[in-house]
């Protein structure tokens, strides 16, 4: 591990926005700040955003700094890349923005029922090889719902055509209608509040020409979800960390 990470790994580990939470105490025991973020961390009751696989926290740091009556946390397992937002935050004296280091995998084990008002997805790898990866999949789904409020909305921005058109899917296979939808978010007259944030990869994937597509949905508790049963064409470009695909893939 090079001397920059370990710095950095060093400043996340006395930053008071950062809670580090790793898979052995996540397995180990109760997480304590569970159904306990308003009280304990913000000292407030207005209403918890996430950020999933937040990255440098850009958009996480964004959001916070737009919307100063909700409160916003980043959630991703990279440390080296949080520490950017999260030192962004503290230096400006946020209140409003935390993160949280830990795998997306088990994020039920650290919000309690109806503690989460939202879901943002921003750029997330489509995970074209494994459905259960997908941050849309219904094996997130279902763990989103034992936290999110009913009817709590879950916000998908994206550069992947893969990824946008498997959640397309997916809501029509369960009967969810989406409260936005665009495959041209900045083409539209007014992106709304949706392009008022814009992250660097986002930048360098439109400078590449590739539209940034965004969908908004409500997350509804009841019957379980089930997987749509269709063929999807992959991604064909590479998206810098990702791997080339082409072709189409059969889901169900």
């Amino acid at each position: 591990m090079s001397k920059g990470k370990l710095a950095k790994f060093a400043e996340m580990a006395q930053n008071p926005l950062v809670v580090e939470c790793p898979m052995s105490a996540v397995m180990q025991e109760d997480f304590p700040l569970r159904g306990r973020w308003h009280e304990d961390f913000f000292h407030n009751q207005n209403p918890i955003v996430l950020e999933l696989g937040c990255g440098r926290g850009e958009y996480t740091v964004g959001l916070g700094k737009q919307v100063p009556d909700k409160n916003f946390i980043g959630v991703d397992i990279k440390g080296a890349r949080m520490w950017t937002g999260a030192k962004e935050a503290l230096q400006t004296g946020m209140k409003n923005v935390g993160f949280l280091r830990t795998n997306i995998e088990f994020i039920q084990r650290f919000f309690g029922p109806n503690e989460v008002s939202e879901i943002w997805l921003t750029f997330s790898d489509p995970q074209m090889k494994k459905v259960t990866k997908r941050l849309t999949s219904t094996f997130f789904l279902e763990r989103y719902r034992q936290f999110l409020c009913d009817d709590g909305l879950i916000h998908l921005k994206t550069d992947s055509n893969f990824l946008f058109t498997y959640t397309e899917e997916l809501l029509k296979a369960n009967n969810i209608e989406a409260e936005v939808k665009t495959r041209n978010l900045y083409g539209e007259a007014d992106g709304g509040f949706a392009s008022s944030i814009q992250t660097y990869y986002e930048s360098m994937w439109r400078a590449r020409g590739i539209d940034i597509k965004y969908l908004c949905f409500k997350l509804h508790q009841g019957t379980p979800l089930v997987e749509p049963d269709v063929e999807i064409p992959l991604d064909e470009y590479r998206s810098y960390s990702r791997e080339k695909r082409s072709g189409c893939e059969k889901h169900i």
